[in-house]
């Protein structure tokens, strides 16, 4: 059976965006050409949304799902707001001071950090250019969409997986492999997806996904189509119904091509 595609998500660090902070021309031109085509465009991020409104801009997508599905806006109207519990954050914390680990929390407004010095914290604000950055205060815990954990080895990371609903996903991008995003079962790109899927009445097989990172897997797994880079993490491939080029290569746009979206 033949489905028209309707709607098309995008993460952007290693799918949308190179290590190099820029994106390919053909990158661009696809996601123009699903743009014209009638089709929504979302973006579909770890990163907070305030962080990503400039490329949102450039690309001209009005669509975001940012913090790893915590917040999800569409054409400015918010349709997911998933907060985290006080007293996981509050957890997190505590086993972080004990084991010189840093967290970097995040707010609808700015990126809260447990550390402005530790150079690991540093790297991570530079690589993914994040600019709107205060050390964290008791006063916004109950603002927390999202926490990422940083100075980590991989034995550590069992330690925050104190709950069946938490699990730690590597971030994939060159340099930040101590650093882990907490991902909340019930609440992850993929379940944002779903709720994005039912409140635009879209069917799951009318939806395309692209992802490179372990937190994508829920999201490739919500959709119809779905593409894993070819510079993905590679416990990804499996959740994936195709594999792409890699990032530096346009992987999106041959992905579409392949669909016969794009010219």
């Amino acid at each position: 059976m033949e489905y028209e595609y309707k709607v098309l998500f995008l993460d952007i660090d290693g799918t949308i965006i190179k290590p190099d902070h820029t994106y390919t021309e053909s990158t661009k031109e696809a996601i123009t050409q699903i743009l014209k085509s009638g089709m929504e465009v979302f973006i579909a991020t770890g990163r907070p949304i305030h962080e990503v409104k400039n490329l949102a801009k450039e690309l001209h997508i009005q669509s975001i799902i940012g913090q790893n599905g915590a917040l999800a806006v569409y054409n400015n109207k918010t349709i997911v707001e998933e907060p985290m519990n006080r007293k996981q954050i509050e957890r997190f914390l505590d086993i972080a001071k004990e084991n010189s680990h840093e967290l970097i929390l995040f707010t609808n407004e700015k990126n809260y950090v447990t550390s402005m010095d530790h150079p690991k914290v540093q790297y991570f604000l530079e690589t993914f250019q994040m600019n709107n950055n205060a050390i964290f205060t008791e006063a916004v815990i109950e603002r927390i969409l999202g926490v990422t954990v940083m100075n980590v080895d991989p034995e550590q990371t069992a330690l925050y997986e104190f709950e069946d609903k938490i699990r730690l996903s590597q971030v994939n991008v060159e340099g930040n492999k101590h650093a882990y995003d907490i991902i909340r079962t019930n609440v992850n790109k993929g379940e944002a997806v779903k709720k994005v899927l039912q409140y635009l009445q879209i069917s799951k097989e009318q939806a395309i996904a692209f992802g490179d990172g372990m937190n994508d897997k829920e999201m490739l797994q919500a959709v119809g189509e779905s593409f894993a880079m070819e510079n993905a993490n590679p416990n990804l491939f499996q959740y994936a119904k195709y594999k792409t080029a890699s990032v530096t290569d346009s992987g999106i746009y041959h992905g579409l091509k392949t669909l016969g979206l794009v010219k």
